[in-house]
């Protein structure tokens, strides 16, 4: 791990919470990122876990900056207690810069939106799953290329700051392959767009991984360079 990490890490989270609009919803975007249950960072910060509640919620007034940090801590604390997975994976973000030959666009939200929203903004076609949930994020990815030069732990590295966005996988064929490589790494996205090719195209196994890990699938053929304008000239 690299000098100062776990502070960059911090002082990014913090100021994040802190100048959002949102900081409930911020909040709660890092909590469930580092896949902390309400209750138990209740109990590490010695409050009720209702108090956690209305803060995300917003019934309750924005924490200060002394409460923020130390709301940050501990989640950095907690995942240190349990091998620090999280701490190293987004500290590599910190470090890392993306190859636009496999990434074409990446971008996190400071607060949620639906994947309705979304999904309807490039013109989806729904798969299998639900579109009745929050995502943090997206990234475009150049799925031949991804699949080829990624190894599973660089591959985690398409997830952004949030785990919580929808994948968006171009030039597919069948579907199958980025399924496939989603299966097999340990961070698993809850939506996964196919651009280029009809839903009814897809490959029949494309389902079957999507429902095993509880993603829900969507296609688009809109093409490519029009998905990345209309998602960066909107305002999330």
């Amino acid at each position: 791990m690299k000098p100062g990490l776990r502070q960059q890490l911090a002082e990014k989270m913090a100021g994040e919470i802190t100048l959002s609009d949102a900081p409930g919803k911020a909040l709660k975007k890092w909590r469930s990122s580092f896949q902390i249950a309400p209750g138990v960072l209740a109990d590490h910060l010695g409050i009720s876990p209702s108090v956690i509640s209305d803060y995300e919620s917003g019934r309750r007034k924005s924490p200060g900056t002394g409460v923020v940090g130390k709301i940050v801590d501990t989640l950095l604390d907690i995942d240190e207690e349990n091998g620090g997975k999280y701490i190293q994976k987004y500290g590599k973000l910190l470090f890392s810069d993306y190859d636009d030959e496999v990434i074409y666009d990446i971008h996190d939200f400071a607060s949620s939106i639906p994947i309705r929203e979304l999904s309807e903004l490039i013109d989806c076609t729904l798969l299998c799953g639900s579109e009745d949930h929050q995502i943090f994020g997206y990234t475009v990815v150049n799925s031949p290329n991804a699949i080829l030069n990624l190894s599973p732990n660089e591959f985690n590295r398409i997830y952004g700051w949030s785990t919580e966005r929808a994948l968006i996988f171009t030039d597919v064929s069948t579907g199958k392959s980025p399924m496939i490589a989603i299966r097999v790494t340990p961070f698993k996205p809850p939506y996964v767009i196919l651009q280029g090719i009809d839903a009814e195209h897809v490959h029949p196994l494309v389902k079957l991984l999507a429902e095993k890990d509880r993603i829900t699938v969507l296609c688009t053929s809109l093409d490519v360079q029009e998905i990345i304008t209309r998602l960066r000239n909107t305002e999330w």
